[in-house]
């Protein structure tokens, strides 16, 4: 035995020396031969587009080989492939510094930056790629980037010459012929562009792109005879490629060929690429064949559970189709396997929010953006927890934070600007409208919510103007609406209507339709004509509930109210569950006098949905009627449990407990929030100023009480300031406000009062 070798020390001596043989026997633990299987295995990824591994791949032989530009070019080859292009820029500026003469790298950089549309970076494409025809021979794909800088930087002849070229020495190369095709379309030369497109398809072999790209171009030119032809030439050269089978459904749906474009979808989902797996399940909603729909999108999940694409899709015809128990079911399941799913979270509280239950989706999309804080999706849902409990400002703050994330999230942008309308704010809505990004200046959703805007700030001729613009292209009910408003205006009412008319046979259930109906009559003096026409719809819309709520409305507003009770509960009949009929039933009880079935339909509605906020408040009013404050008082304080910035919760809570409560100092508090949510509002004027009287803070109650006694004099409110004035000893005053209130009506209790408070000053003289 060697003197100071153990034997353990032999071993792991041993040990090492097969792991080193095993190195050398493998070339696998030199920096180049890792680097070498680390692209290899990352390319290999990439054929199978998957990038996120791949990219994981090239990072590893960029460690083993820190100074090699090739790991930095397959990395922004990756990153390119996902559309990061500003990454990608980064690794191929990284593999150029690396090495000047990576010529492919080279050419990346300069095609990202010919991309843009800034003249520094285009400047600097074309330099880059002049010096790269100086030291290489000419290639499609150089020549077509140095065309496009050219191109975007005005030198318009340069440009189509070097496509010219590129498509004369590789005429092969699809791109060239693309690109030099626009550039004669953009000269209107329409014959010359086809026949570039002509030359790229008839070369050998047939190339399926080269097909799609002529059918795209008859599609643009309008001859979809032809473009169907080229898309089905390229389904015969390739019967698996998506982007044409994607093309030529969408040509069928454009045409009208429904039924073959079903078909055509069911080809495209039947390919082993993940994202055409939803489309014809997809299709088939579109068409409202939802219980196919929902059949085919559940095999789907079956077969691919991870798809969280497909879950989404599945929620949302669970949703349509009313199956809410199964969304809830089915995204719980989700959530039972990984807590963490952000989509899953925000799709369970998207059902909580259809099923009333803020509570519970507001505890979830607390999750989600714990998860993630700038999930777009979760904050806006949280706008919506605030909005259904009335708190307004939170919802504007958390819409305001989705376009900070998502300058593109147009729903969130037209709500936010609906509600700067709502609250007066209508320049403000209109400037967000304008603010929108430039992809979406056309868009028709954009054009309508700025219309509204637009009227709100009483421009009537620039809103003529774009509405008469956007029905040029569709007449969608939201601009007929809007057309009809305009006309209106002018008192126009026949055909303000013929719009309506036609905007209810494209949306039937949209009862702003029928408001404005019975509005252009109303303004007529034709109160029976809007009743008929309402009744006959109703009639049309047997099964509708909300069609028969609506007739029950109107009807009740022309004080017919048995008819209006037998609408309701033809209302009911079609729907059990619909819930504004048992509201409306329950106000017809109460107005007629039934107090004891009005509270107790209401009963049931919140012994069903405790958080029902219309339904608490009509309780709470016919308890103060029936001379209850204390019942309602508690009713009050539950819904703003519920809806925290409740004005009309607030505002009576704040009146019942200095009224009734003594308890001015609380009374204050509620009063105070409600001014601040509602200001110049007259019920809220006089409730604060009441309160304030009541703690004998009287020259601070005046100008509130003066306010709502101005905006909407009422006895009890006239009498409130004659009070404060007499409090302040200004007898003047207070008898003028008392003389007004008894002349509104003496039947007040509170006159009684200010005429006790009126004969104790001029007992005191």
């Amino acid at each position: 035995m060697c003197a100071g070798i153990t034997p353990r020390k032999r071993r792991r001596s041993a040990i090492a020396l097969v792991l080193l043989a095993a190195c050398l026997v493998f070339s696998g633990c030199s920096p180049e031969a890792r680097e070498a299987r680390y692209l290899e295995a990352g390319k290999r990824q990439m054929q199978k587009k998957d990038y996120a591994r791949a990219i994981l791949q090239f990072m590893n032989a960029a460690k083993a080989m820190p100074k090699d530009a090739e790991p930095n070019y397959q990395l922004g080859l990756a990153y390119l492939a996902r559309t990061d292009y500003q990454r990608a820029y980064y690794y191929f500026k990284k593999a150029v510094d690396l090495n000047p003469k990576h010529q492919q790298a080279q050419l990346k950089r300069a095609e990202l930056l010919a991309a843009t549309n800034n003249k520094e970076n285009l400047e600097e494409a074309q330099q880059k790629v002049h010096e790269l025809l100086n030291t290489t021979t000419s290639t499609a794909e150089i020549l077509d980037t140095l065309a496009a800088a050219e191109w975007k930087l005005g030198n318009q002849q340069d440009a189509e010459k070097h496509l010219e070229e590129a498509f004369a020495k590789f005429p092969q190369d699809l791109a060239s012929a693309v690109a030099l095709s626009r550039v004669k379309l953009a000269h209107k030369d329409m014959l010359g562009a086809e026949e570039v497109l002509k030359k790229a398809a008839a070369q050998q072999p047939p190339s399926a792109s080269a097909f799609m790209a002529l059918g795209h171009f008859y599609m643009s030119t309008g001859k979809t005879a032809e473009a169907e032809a080229q898309f089905r030439r390229a389904i015969a050269t390739d019967s698996k490629s998506g982007p044409a089978l994607l093309s030529l459904a969408v040509l069928e749906v454009r045409t009208g060929k429904l039924d073959p474009a079903e078909q055509t979808y069911a080809q495209l989902s039947a390919l082993p690429e993940k994202q055409y797996r939803p489309y014809h399940a997809a299709f088939i909603a579109a068409r409202g064949k939802h219980a196919l729909a929902v059949a085919e999108f559940e095999k789907l999940n079956r077969q691919y559970p991870d798809d969280r694409e497909i879950r989404t899709y599945l929620v949302r015809e669970y949703l349509i189709t009313q199956k809410t128990a199964d969304a809830e079911k089915l995204v719980t399941s989700a959530l039972s396997k990984n807590a963490k799913d952000v989509d899953a979270l925000s799709q369970r509280a998207g059902v909580y929010l259809i099923t009333g239950r803020p509570d519970d989706a507001q505890k979830d999309l607390t999750q989600a953006l714990h998860f993630r804080p700038d999930s777009a999706e979760a904050h806006f849902l949280m706008a919506k927890v605030h909005q259904m409990r009335g708190a307004l400002l939170n919802q504007r703050a958390e819409l305001s934070e989705v376009l900070r994330l998502r300058p593109d999230y147009l729903p969130a942008r037209a709500q936010l600007s609906q509600l700067l309308i709502t609250s007066g704010a209508a320049q403000s809505a209109l400037e967000l409208m304008n603010g929108v990004p430039a992809a979406q200046k056309n868009n028709l959703g954009v054009l309508i919510q700025r219309n509204w805007a637009l009227l709100a700030l009483n421009q009537p001729s620039e809103a003529r103007t774009q509405v008469d613009r956007g029905l040029a292209a569709v007449r969608s009910p939201e601009l007929l609406i809007q057309d009809a408003y305009l006309k209106l205006q002018h008192k126009d009412y026949a055909s303000a209507r013929a719009s309506l008319v036609e905007a209810l046979n494209k949306s039937p259930e949209d009862l702003r339709i029928l408001r404005l109906i019975v509005a252009s009559y109303a303004a007529e003096k034709q109160p029976a004509a809007a009743v008929t026409v309402v009744r006959d719809y109703a009639q049309q819309h047997a099964r509708s509930a909300i069609a028969q709520q609506f007739l029950a409305d109107v009807l009740m507003a022309n004080g017919q109210r048995q008819q209006a009770r037998t609408a309701l509960l033809a209302a009911k009949a079609a729907n059990p569950k619909f819930m504004q009929a048992d509201l409306s039933l329950a106000r017809l009880d109460a107005t007629e006098g039934h107090v004891n079935e009005a509270t107790k339909t209401l009963s049931a509605v919140l012994a069903q949905y405790p958080n029902n906020v219309p339904a608490r408040l009509m309780l709470a009013s016919i308890k103060e009627t029936g001379g209850n404050p204390n019942a309602a008082i508690d009713d009050y304080k539950k819904i703003l449990q519920v809806q925290p910035d409740n004005v009309l919760a607030l505002n009576n809570l704040a009146y019942d407990l200095v009224e009734y409560g003594n308890q001015a100092d609380e009374a204050l508090k509620y009063a105070q929030r409600a001014a601040e949510l509602a200001p110049e509002t007259p019920a809220v004027e006089n409730t604060l100023g009441w309160v304030l009287y009541r703690k004998g803070m009287y020259s601070m109650a005046v100008p509130h009480l003066q306010k709502a006694a101005d905006k909407e004099p009422s006895a009890r409110r006239k009498c409130h300031l004659a009070m404060a004035y007499l409090k302040m000893g200004d007898q003047e005053r207070g008898q003028k406000n008392l003389d007004a209130a008894v002349k509104l009506d003496p039947s007040i209790p509170e006159i009684k009062t200010a005429r006790q408070l009126l004969d104790d000053m001029q007992g005191g003289r």
